[in-house]
């Protein structure tokens, strides 16, 4: 079993439906909504919020107790896998409305954190700032699944059918972002994740 978040997306390349892809974005604005209710505002009003995972309590249990608390691990997981079909609806990958049950469109294996193996009890305290290069590499590959975006949904208007290399890479940007997500923020793993698609 491997010791990374890994991420299976549905994706739908053919027989794409062209008038949702047209308005994606006023479309999946009730389930964005929905999911964002579950930030945390801060009470200053400087517009600024948590995304919408536990990460402290995570980090503390960690910490002093040494332990991933069972109950914080299946809100994140929950709620992850709810960004992520969010994301593939989002992202051209599937026409299929976002569920805010679990669905097919999006399978997310975690690694084994209970049995016996244990995380480290002090990375948690430095892994957002060795994640660094990460989110900047990440950045670059961003741009390049932007950019395949923009083709997938030209050749959807036109054609109804996403290029495979389009699905392709917006998936694997996808999926090198889970991996940094389940390093540095969910704290499932302690293995470093590697900088390639």
């Amino acid at each position: 079993m491997s010791t990374q978040i890994e991420t299976t997306f549905k994706v739908q390349l053919d027989n794409r439906d062209r008038k949702t892809v047209f308005f994606r974005a006023i479309l999946v604005a009730p389930v964005f909504f929905f999911a964002s209710s579950f930030t945390v505002d801060n009470w200053d009003n400087r517009n600024t919020s948590s995304y919408g995972l536990l990460i402290l309590p995570v980090v503390l249990a960690l910490v002093f107790r040494g332990v991933y608390p069972s109950w914080v691990l299946t809100f994140n997981k929950s709620l992850f896998a709810l960004v992520n079909r969010i994301c593939a609806y989002f992202l051209l990958l599937t026409d299929d409305y976002p569920s805010i049950e679990e669905s097919e469109a999006v399978s997310i294996t975690y690694p084994e954190i209970d049995g016996g193996r244990t995380l480290n009890r002090w990375l948690p305290l430095i892994k957002w700032a060795m994640a660094i290069p990460l989110f900047i590499v990440g950045l670059a590959y961003t741009l390049y699944a932007f950019v395949l975006l923009v083709l997938g949904w030209f050749s959807i208007l036109l054609n109804a059918s996403l290029p495979d290399y389009c699905a392709d890479g917006i998936v694997r940007t996808a999926q090198y972002w889970n991996r940094i997500y389940g390093y540095a923020i969910l704290l499932v793993t302690d293995e470093y994740p590697t900088f390639s698609l």
